[in-house]
């Protein structure tokens, strides 16, 4: 006997809506590859913005190396499951999620397009989908939650400042300000060695731009006898118009400058914080907290035994370090953990995913080595590059229904029941 068709679900539902309404999806496509290449087109007038966006550490070795991961995982789809009623909903650390999906923390998005943050965090609240807001985002996190809405959901990645005073300032205002979990990314301690920025000296936060939370920043503000504001950066950024201001005297552009200064010298850029040094946080932050920026199965082990509540399996996109391992292989190793494993189904440890996400297969991928969740970064970058708001809305609709479709395609009707069946789903093979 046949099977009832479904009923209808958004995600499918807006696929059928890019075929009924004759005019295609908002970015013209829903290739990976083409969104980026057209990203770079829209941006040709401002390409340097766009290649600070592109480009990893060094060679770009890890970032390459991040997508012949995936490569190397192939999909062994099971037929006959009757996969027709299909779920992506889920829970992460207690909280419910439409989908696996989470807008990563990419900073300075202003850079490609005037509304930055706050078009991507009107988007991820009207598909449904978390936001993680960066430390060096380009508004402050009280107008992106503002802009989030009172039903967004989100979480604040902490770059940790130097002064105990600020620090705990920025938690203050991350919780009052509707920020549910803290994201400590473990990756940056200083910038790593970006030959493209420092062939051209190419550096927005020395010129204010993504340093916008230190602004708004009543503690760092009166230090330098000021009141906080909530700046909105101009569009295009134009770091030789910038220079040649302070040059010329500009008072307003002088101190603009010497204000990022400080706030760069403040946000532990050139600290290395140690494992003890994690025991303040968990002394001021009422939430879960999780690390990004893990790779080593030591270290996602010590983070349980520190009691973490997450971890981020990231290499921060390849921008940190050239020659590291892939992501998707440091998932696969730490997953192999038996402590890892035994904490993860204990629910002491929640696991993530980021770095080379952009289909989804990706995220079947990501899921079926072990992650409960992945983050989505570069791609909403381009999709806000060329349509703002609309253009983020379809990066995660098309993510999300993808994985729907696929997940499907493999012979498994929810999205929960793809968490770490590397074994009967997935294989790997050599690439040269």
């Amino acid at each position: 006997m046949a099977s009832q068709p479904p009923p209808p679900n958004k995600w499918i539902s807006w696929l059928s809506q890019i075929y009924s309404s004759g005019k295609g999806p908002v970015l013209g496509t829903v290739d990976a590859q083409e969104i980026e290449d057209k990203a770079r087109e829209v941006m040709k007038d401002n390409s340097i913005a766009y290649q600070y966006t592109l480009k990893g550490a060094g060679t770009c070795s890890t970032d390459d190396a991040n997508r012949k991961a995936f490569e190397r995982w192939k999909i062994v789809p099971r037929m006959l499951n009757n996969a027709t009623l299909r779920n992506v909903e889920t829970t992460i650390l207690g909280m419910k999620v439409s989908s696996p999906i989470f807008v990563g923390p990419v900073g300075k998005q202003g850079l490609v397009h005037a509304d930055g943050e706050l078009a991507t965090a009107r988007a991820a609240a009207a598909v449904g989908v978390p936001m993680i807001l960066s430390s060096s985002a380009s508004r402050s996190l009280e107008d992106v939650a503002e802009a989030n809405g009172p039903n967004g959901q989100r979480w604040y990645q902490f770059y940790w400042p130097r002064s105990p005073d600020v620090a705990l300032s920025v938690l203050k205002r991350a919780k009052e300000n509707g920020y549910t979990a803290l994201v400590i990314t473990v990756d940056t301690m200083i910038i790593g060695w970006r030959s493209h920025d420092h062939r051209i000296g190419y550096s927005p936060a020395g010129h204010g731009f993504g340093v916008q939370q230190g602004m708004a920043d009543p503690v760092f503000m009166k230090r330098h006898g000021l009141v906080a504001r909530h700046e909105r950066p101009k569009f295009p950024f134009d770091q030789e118009e910038i220079r040649k201001k302070a040059a010329a005297g500009d008072e307003e552009t002088k101190q603009s400058m010497f204000l990022a200064s400080q706030w760069l010298a403040e946000t532990g850029f050139g600290i290395f914080r140690t494992w003890d040094d994690l025991q303040f946080v968990k002394d001021n932050w009422d939430g879960p907290i999780l690390l990004k920026g893990i790779q080593a199965v030591n270290d996602a082990e010590k983070a349980i035994d520190m009691g973490i509540h997450g971890i981020i399996v990231s290499n921060h996109g390849g921008r940190q370090i050239d020659g590291a391992i892939a992501s998707l292989d440091a998932l696969d190793m730490i997953m192999h953990s038996q402590k890892v494993l035994d904490a993860q189904k204990s629910g002491k440890l929640t696991v993530l995913f980021d770095s080379g996400i952009r289909t989804g297969s990706d995220i079947i991928k990501a899921l079926a080595i072990g992650a409960q969740g992945v983050l989505i970064a570069r791609p909403i970058v381009y999709g806000l590059a060329i349509a703002g708001q609309a253009g983020v809305e379809q990066i995660l609709m098309q993510s999300i229904c993808d994985l729907h479709v696929t997940m499907g395609l493999c012979g498994f009707s929810d999205v929960n029941d793809l968490i770490g069946k590397r074994d009967e789903l997935l294989v790997k093979i050599d690439i040269p």
